[in-house]
């Protein structure tokens, strides 16, 4: 579906638990019938210990062994020298929206949607706002929630994290997945409690505020009082919390009703936060939906309650005002999140995408980093309007000499041997796994990958390993063994279920068969190309990108040669596939019998 600036919100739904699906609903084409389920508590269980699960045993084909795995980002945009004390934007490239931060302990934390992908909520840390690593995630464990069933843009929306006397808390919402709950650590990187529910607290994008008295708010997104008068009309709300109780107390009241100024109809208010400064409340806030007309706005009060008055200069950021020929455009930004950074200034995290073409983007929504600049008045500003975002910025000052960002900013080339007893932190799975796949124990130094029944257009959990696109000109590669008769097994780029790429070997009567299947949109898969070659014991892929344009290539021990060039890569960005994620690369496996 084609991308628009607006977007309707379904009320996050609270529905009851379900069993596992019979073997003939894995591959439904929509998300119809039980869209998901309140799972029960069931910390640290194993994954072994849920494959008996009737449709989800173990599948008996013979693993997929993967030798190595290795992407390289060449963007232009990243060869710009990069001067001393200075960092490049974004500071998490590729899909990681809606970001959150904090302030703990003299170091800073950050979260991510990450929707129906598993691990969820990726969590990072930082002593300087600049160099990020990713230390852990919130949703960990199977248990914790079931996505069955649900698109690959449902789930997990906006977390916000937050510490508070010795404890981090995440407070999210999971879209057609029990609703609004909120999670707890004394260490950030983990283990996370099991959700504690918020069944009261209708809406998205919740955060906590803890104020100097020791009270505790809620604050979200929700519909209004009384009848939206127009498409996107929402309000936020706030209510007290008891978290001793692990409940909202007391009146739940509108703080602001349709947005700034409420006489233009403004759509989507959204993703609040307060803050406490100088004795005054800040309201900060996203406004005008997650496309191009995406923004930030501010109002403030010296009530906690209100009324809160809207900044004159608002919006505090946003690039909707922008030409929209302007040379490699930064779009979509928004939802801000604010923090006190080590040198006493405070500086913004917020989403933006890297267009090319004018209008799409296969990176997603990214995480950048901006100052903050108190004007006159008392009043925050992210960004003069009209200007752009910039790509280069001064450091904090706690940030000297030559910065390097990689794996997250920059060109850089990342390569996984799989040598290590668990997998990399950055990979990912579509949906949480009800049997654990992947292997790195059986034969030390190789991903073995238990091919499933289930297909890229699953809305259950395919056995893909996925890696975020984080450049707009890339190349992806992986080594492997050539699938037993049964299987096949290869290279996959992945926006969602209904838009991949599927570049896949199987065995073939006179040797190997190399394909290339993609899938763009309500229609079935389609072969687009296939080459029988002989059969050796490995066989190389890759996939290169070159913004809209994807070309898929092999090696068997001959050298590269391509399969297909310059196929239409568009169909993996935002504005073909619709949804909030950005496309991930990495190794899939499937039986033959889910094609």
């Amino acid at each position: 579906m084609a991308w628009t600036s607006t977007r309707s919100w379904p009320r996050a739904t609270r529905t009851r638990p379900g069993s596992c699906p019979s073997p003939a609903s894995r591959t439904a084409p929509s998300g119809t019938g039980e869209r998901g389920r309140r799972p029960g508590s069931v910390a640290g269980a194993l994954l072994l210990a849920l494959a008996a699960c009737a449709g989800f045993a173990a599948a008996a084909a013979e693993p997929v062994h993967f030798d190595w795995y290795e992407y390289t980002g060449r963007d232009a945009a990243f060869e710009q020298p990069l001067p001393p004390g200075h960092y490049r934007n974004p500071i998490l490239a590729g899909y990681y929206p809606d970001p959150s931060i904090v302030r703990a302990n003299g170091r800073y934390y950050l979260v991510n949607s990450s929707f129906t992908h598993f691990p969820g909520i990726p969590v990072f840390e930082s002593t300087d706002l600049v160099h990020w690593n990713l230390i852990g995630h919130v949703i960990d464990r199977p248990g914790m929630m079931d996505f069955d069933g649900l698109g690959t843009s449902r789930g997990i929306f906006a977390p916000t994290i937050e510490y508070h006397d010795g404890t981090f808390y995440v407070v999210t919402t999971a879209v057609d997945a029990g609703g609004n709950f909120y999670v707890t650590a004394k260490d950030p990187a983990g283990p996370w409690s099991d959700p504690v529910w918020l069944p009261d607290i209708e809406g998205i994008d919740p955060s906590f505020f803890f104020d100097d008295d020791g009270k505790v708010y809620i604050i979200n997104n929700d519909a209004p009082e009384g009848p939206p008068r127009y498409e996107g009309h929402r309000a936020i709300w706030m209510q007290e919390m008891d978290l001793a109780a692990g409940k909202p107390v007391g009146p739940r009241r509108v703080l602001l009703d349709g947005g700034m100024d409420p006489s233009t109809n403004p759509i989507w208010i959204e993703g609040p936060h307060i803050y406490k400064r100088d004795g005054w409340y800040y309201l900060v806030c996203a406004e005008g939906g997650t496309s191009v007309n995406h923004s930030q706005v501010v109002a403030r009060s010296r009530n906690i309650w209100g009324p809160y008055e809207p900044y004159e200069g608002n919006p505090i950021l946003t690039q909707r005002d922008l030409p929209a020929d302007r040379p490699a455009p930064i779009a979509n930004a928004g939802h801000a999140d604010l923090v006190e950074g080590p040198d006493g200034r405070w500086w913004a995290v917020f989403l933006a995408s890297r267009l090319y073409e004018g209008r799409h983007y296969n990176t997603g929504r990214e995480t950048f980093l901006l100052p903050v600049e108190w004007e006159e008045g008392g009043w925050p500003r992210i960004l003069p309007r009209g200007e752009v975002i910039p790509r280069i910025v001064r450091a904090p000052a706690t940030v000297g000499g030559p910065v390097d960002q990689a794996p997250w900013s920059g060109n850089f080339t990342w390569r996984d041997d799989f040598n290590g007893p668990t997998l990399d932190r950055s990979w990912i799975r579509m949906r949480i796994p009800k049997t654990e796949w992947a292997d790195l124990s059986s034969r030390p130094g190789m991903l073995a990958i238990h091919p499933q029944a289930e297909n890229l257009d699953t809305l259950h959990n395919p056995a893909f390993l996925g890696r975020r696109q984080q450049h707009l000109v890339f190349e992806a590669s992986t080594a492997l063994e050539a699938p037993a008769a049964g299987v096949a097994a290869g290279l996959a780029a992945v926006q969602s279920e209904q838009y991949w790429f599927f570049l896949g070997t199987r065995r073939a009567d006179d040797g190997l068969e190399v394909f290339l299947e993609r899938r763009a949109g309500d229609a079935p898969a389609e072969v687009l190309a296939s080459r029988t070659v002989a059969a050796g014991r490995e066989v190389k892929l890759k996939i290169a990108g070159n913004e809209g344009a994807y070309s898929f290539g092999y090696d068997t021990g001959g050298g590269w040669q391509w399969l297909v060039e310059d196929a239409d890569g568009r169909i993996l960005s935002t504005e073909v596939a619709g949804g909030f994620v950005g496309a991930v690369l990495g190794p899939f496996a499937r039986e033959e019998g889910a094609r």
